[in-house]
This record gives C-alpha cells, sequence and structure tokens, in this order.
C-alpha cells in the first residue's frame, strides 16, 4: 500500500492491483482504512473494475470519506457499469439516500455533479430521486452541477434517452 502513497510508483501499483483480479480484493479492501487519501483515492479507483457483492458497502461507506477526491470517485464506481466484470450493484436502499445527501450538501461540486449520476438511476422510479435532481438543476451554485442535473431531470437528454421503453 505504501507504493500507492509514493507519487512515482503509485500509478505503476494501482495498475497492478487492477490488473491482478479478485486476488488483489483483500489489500484493496485494507487500502481503503489507510490514513493517506491518496492510497484511499487509488484504492476506490481500483474497485471501480474490481468490485464485487461483497466489497459494496466498503465502497458505499467511502461516500463518508474526508477527502473529496474519494468521495468523488467512489461515486464513479457506483454508477459506472463499464468496467465491471459482472453485473452486480449495489440496491436502491444501500446508495441512494447516500448519494441524495452529497448532491444536496456536499461541498464539492465535483462531488456533487458525481451524485448527480448515481441518483439519475433511479429518476425513473423513484419521485424523491426525480425532485432532487430538478432542485439541483435549477438551484445548485454551480453552473456545471446545474447542467448536469438537467441531463438527468425529467425531461433532459439522459433522462429521455435511459426512459425505459
Amino acid at each position: 500500500m505504501d507504493q500507492l502513497a509514493d507519487p512515482l510508483r503509485a500509478r505503476r501499483a494501482y495498475w497492478h492491483l487492477v490488473l491482478s483480479g479478485a486476488p488483489a480484493l483483500p489489500a484493496v479492501r485494507e487500502g481503503l482504512r489507510h490514513p493517506d487519501g491518496d492510497v484511499r483515492d487509488y484504492c476506490t479507483k481500483a474497485l471501480d473494475h474490481l468490485v464485487d457483492r461483497d466489497t459494496y458497502p466498503l465502497l458505499v461507506a467511502m461516500l463518508d470519506d474526508p477527502d473529496h477526491r474519494v468521495r468523488v470517485d467512489a461515486l464513479h464506481a457506483l454508477a459506472c457499469d463499464r468496467c465491471k466484470n459482472d453485473g452486480c450493484r449495489p440496491a436502491k436502499e444501500d446508495l441512494l439516500d447516500g448519494a441524495v445527501r452529497l448532491l444536496r450538501a456536499d461541498p464539492h461540486k465535483h462531488v456533487r455533479a458525481m451524485a448527480v449520476e448515481v441518483v439519475g438511476r433511479w429518476v425513473h422510479t423513484d419521485s424523491p430521486a426525480s425532485r432532487v435532481l430538478i432542485d439541483s438543476r435549477d438551484n445548485d451554485p454551480e453552473p456545471s452541477v446545474r447542467k448536469k442535473a438537467g441531463w438527468y431531470a425529467p425531461g433532459g437528454t439522459i433522462y429521455r434517452r435511459t426512459a425505459p421503453k
């Protein structure tokens, strides 16, 4: 894990973890508790590729990390399906409340913008998710977050593209 804290070795160590696959999960899980934010961030990024059903709760817990980069990457890993090898996803009841909380109140615009994607997963089936996206579209102090929320809110381009047929 100390290599992830070394700027000269971090990327190579990260890719070693990712390319090692499931056998690297115990080390990645341990790295989520590391005192160095860079290590926690790299481990969170690795989970975008390696997460399994048993690790999702740890990834959800990273939404409360003090480092905003970790929160952004945890949200990305929870929202993104492209990098995953299996089809498992966290349940709405385990994730939506935390994502809504971050979208409404996180001080970092990048965290709020990534929270839009997580909340947007349930915009067609959960009226509170729709309402928080509409509120962010209309009231977030950051123009880029308002724009992204508009894509996911009812009537937006992503909302229309992802609408059930």
